[in-house]
């Protein structure tokens, strides 16, 4: 299983942007996927999820500003995140379990305010 985050960067704080990961080496649909972030001296907590038929659930932090999706055709999650605040700079990382859990490589988020 390789998990291949993309899409962080520099925005300032009200701005917008897409989260992307491709998943390789899993039957995509079936599985439960899951973003991830981690501040600076913080712990990874769970940002979005959703599940093989996409029922959705979010951490309080992101509900009504972020919106997590999948296209099983394509093997690819995404994490849109709007109306960004200097709180959500974080790596963020996608994640799913299988027989343990699998983590891509973790994607930057730097919110300017």
């Amino acid at each position: 299983v390789q998990l291949q985050a993309s899409g962080g960067g520099l925005v300032q704080a009200g701005g917008s942007l897409r989260l992307s990961c491709a998943a390789s080496g899993l039957n995509f649909r079936l599985y439960t996927m899951k973003w991830y972030r981690q501040a600076p001296g913080n712990e990874r907590e769970s940002v979005a999820t959703i599940t093989g038929d996409s029922s959705t659930d979010y951490a309080d932090s992101v509900k009504g500003r972020f919106t997590i999706s999948r296209d099983n055709v394509r093997r690819t999650l995404y994490l849109h995140m709007n109306n960004l605040k200097p709180e959500d700079t974080a790596v963020y990382y996608c994640n799913t379990k299988l027989s343990r859990d699998y983590w891509g490589q973790g994607t930057l988020v730097t919110v300017s305010s």
